[in-house]
C-alpha cells in the first residue's frame, strides 16, 4: 500500500460519477448507507422484542448472517471520501469531522439518557443519574458509539498522515487489532480495535473500492453470481460458528463490505429501491433518532398483543424506528427544532459551507 499522494488520494471525478444522482450524491454509495442504517435498527429492533418476549423469530437469522458484515461495511463507507478534505486545515477538519458529530452526540445522548432516566434512577438512584451522563463522555451511551468513534477515526487518519506514518503499518497495526482478542469492557476501546481497520482501508483504497462498484455495473451478471457465493460462504460460517474466529472475523467484514458494495451498485440501477437510497441519504437522521418510536411500537405491540409473532412485531417495529425517526426529522424542518438534526450557528469553529444536513461521511 502506497503512500497516498494529493493527487493519488482524491477519488477519481470520473469513478463517482459512477451512479450518480442530480443532487451530486453516489447512487450505490446512498444505497449502501441504506442497507447498513436498516440493519442496523433491525439489530435493536428485534434483540429489543426478542428480549421482551422471552423467545426468538424468525428475523434472528437475518441478523445473524449480516453480524460479520453489518457496522464493518458502515465504517468502510465513511471513510471513503476522506481523502477528499483530509489536507484541509486543522480547523476547519476539526469543524466538519469532530465538531459536527460530537454536538449530535452530546445532544441525542442528552435525550437518551432523559428518555431512559426512570430505567436509571432504579439501578443508580436518582442521584446517580448525573453521574450516567458523565460517564457516557468516556463510555458510549446507548445506541451512539457508532458516532462517538468516528471523529476519533477522522483524526487519528489526518493525525498518521500529517506524521508520515506509512500507511501500510497504520494497516497492519489497524488489522492486528482486529484479530487480535480485545475483550475490555469498554465501549470505545473494544469497538475502536474492531473497526478502525475497515474505516481506514475506505480510505486509503477508495478508489479500488469504486473500480470494484465500477466492475458490478459493467458485468451484473457475475455480480450476482458472486454474491451468490458469498452468501453461502458467509451463512456457512456463521451458522458453523466460525466467523468470529481471529483471521476469519476479518476476511468475512470485508467480503461483506464487497459484497454490500456490489449488492448496492445492482439495487442502484432500479427505481424500485429508492426507499433504501432515501434512507441512505438521511441515515444520520434515523441513526439518532430511531430508538424513540421503535421503544414506543416495541411496548405498544407488547403490551397489546394484537400481533403473537416475533418475527413479525420485529418487522414492524423495524420499520416503525427508520419511518419515525424520518418522520420526527420532517417533522422539525424549518422550526427551532431543526437543531435536532442541523447544527446551529454556534456549535461551529469554522465558517459554515452553504447551509444543509451534514450526513455522517
Amino acid at each position: 500500500m502506497a503512500t497516498p499522494t494529493t493527487e493519488t488520494a482524491r477519488i477519481d471525478a470520473s469513478r463517482t460519477d459512477t451512479l450518480r444522482t442530480d443532487a451530486g450524491r453516489v447512487d450505490w454509495v446512498d444505497t449502501a448507507k441504506g442497507l447498513c442504517i436498516i440493519m442496523v435498527v433491525m439489530l435493536h429492533s428485534t434483540f429489543g422484542v426478542e428480549a421482551a418476549a422471552g423467545r426468538e423469530g424468525f428475523l434472528h437469522v437475518v441478523v445473524a448472517f449480516a453480524k460479520p458484515f453489518r457496522m464493518p461495511d458502515f465504517f468502510l463507507i465513511s471513510g471513503l471520501f476522506l481523502a477528499r478534505v483530509i489536507d484541509r486545515d486543522w480547523r476547519t477538519y476539526t469543524d466538519r469531522k469532530v465538531v459536527h458529530f460530537a454536538y449530535f452526540y452530546l445532544l441525542w445522548m442528552t435525550i437518551q439518557l432523559v428518555v431512559k432516566a426512570p430505567v436509571l434512577a432504579a439501578e443508580h438512584g436518582w442521584a446517580g443519574v448525573p453521574g450516567q451522563w458523565l460517564l457516557a463522555l468516556i463510555e458510549p451511551f446507548g445506541t451512539l458509539w457508532f458516532i462517538y468513534l468516528l471523529p476519533v477515526f477522522f483524526v487519528l487518519t489526518k493525525a498518521a498522515r500529517q506524521l508520515r506514518v506509512p500507511p501500510l503499518l497504520v494497516w497492519l497495526v489497524a488489522a492486528a487489532l482486529e484479530i487480535a482478542p480485545i475483550h475490555t469492557g469498554w465501549t470505545a476501546i473494544d469497538e475502536f480495535a474492531a473497526r478502525f481497520v475497515y474505516f481506514y482501508t475506505g480510505y486509503l483504497l477508495a478508489t479500488r473500492v469504486f473500480g470494484l462498484a465500477e466492475t458490478a455495473a459493467a458485468r451484473p451478471l457475475a455480480a450476482v453470481v458472486g454474491l451468490l457465493a458469498w452468501a453461502v460462504i458467509n451463512g456457512a460460517l456463521v451458522f458453523g460458528g466460525y466467523a468470529e474466529l481471529p483471521l476469519v472475523s476479518l476476511a468475512l467484514g470485508f467480503a461483506g463490505a464487497g459484497a454490500i458494495i456490489v449488492l448496492s451498485v445492482l439495487m442502484a440501477k432500479t427505481r424500485l429501491f429508492d426507499p433504501v437510497r432515501f434512507c441512505g441519504e438521511h441515515s444520520i437522521v434515523i441513526y439518532l433518532a430511531f430508538f424513540l418510536p421503535m421503544a414506543a411500537t416495541r411496548i405498544a405491540l407488547l403490551k397489546t398483543g394484537v400481533i403473537a409473532d416475533v418475527g413479525t412485531m420485529s418487522v414492524i417495529v423495524t420499520l416503525a424506528g427508520i419511518a419515525g425517526a424520518l418522520a420526527i426529522w420532517w417533522a422539525v424542518r424549518g422550526t427551532r427544532l431543526s437543531i435536532l438534526f442541523e447544527r446551529p450557528d454556534w456549535a461551529h469553529i469554522a465558517p459554515r459551507r452553504a447551509p444543509r444536513l451534514q450526513p455522517a461521511e
